[in-house]
C-alpha cells in the first residue's frame, strides 16, 4: 500500500512543536489560576460607604459598611448598595482572570477555560 503524505504544515514535526506549545499553555494556565484565587479586587457603592473584596475566583472574602449609611428607616437603600458593590466585585474579578488569561492564550476566545 502507498503512504499518503501529509499536506505541508501537517508533518510530525510542526505537530509536535504546537503540542508542546499547548502543554506550556496549559500549565501556565493552571499556574494563573492558582495565582488568581490568592488575587482581590475591590469594589465600592455609595461613594465609598460599602466596599467588597473578593478573589479572583470570584469568592467574596469581606463586606465593609460604614456606619454612618446605617439608617433603620431605610435599610433598603443599605440592601441596594451592597448588592452593587458584591456585583461590581465580580466584574472587576472577571475583568481581571480574563485579561491574565488573554496574556496566555495570546487573545484567543477558548470557551470554558475559566
Amino acid at each position: 500500500m502507498a503512504k499518503r503524505k501529509l499536506p505541508v504544515g501537517m508533518g510530525g514535526g510542526n505537530m509536535n512543536n504546537m503540542m508542546k506549545q499547548v502543554q506550556k499553555m496549559q500549565q501556565d494556565m493552571a499556574k494563573l489560576q492558582a495565582e488568581l484565587e490568592e488575587r482581590e479586587v475591590e469594589a465600592t457603592a455609595g461613594g465609598g460607604a460599602v466596599k467588597v473584596v473578593a478573589t479572583g475566583k470570584k469568592t467574596i472574602l469581606s463586606i465593609k459598611i460604614d456606619p454612618e449609611v446605617i439608617d433603620e428607616d431605610d435599610i433598603e437603600m443599605l440592601e441596594d448598595l451592597v448588592v452593587a458593590a458584591v456585583n461590581e466585585a465580580i466584574v472587576k474579578a472577571e475583568d481581571m482572570v480574563n485579561a491574565e488569561m488573554g496574556k496566555i492564550t495570546g487573545g484567543m476566545n477558548i470557551p470554558g477555560l475559566m
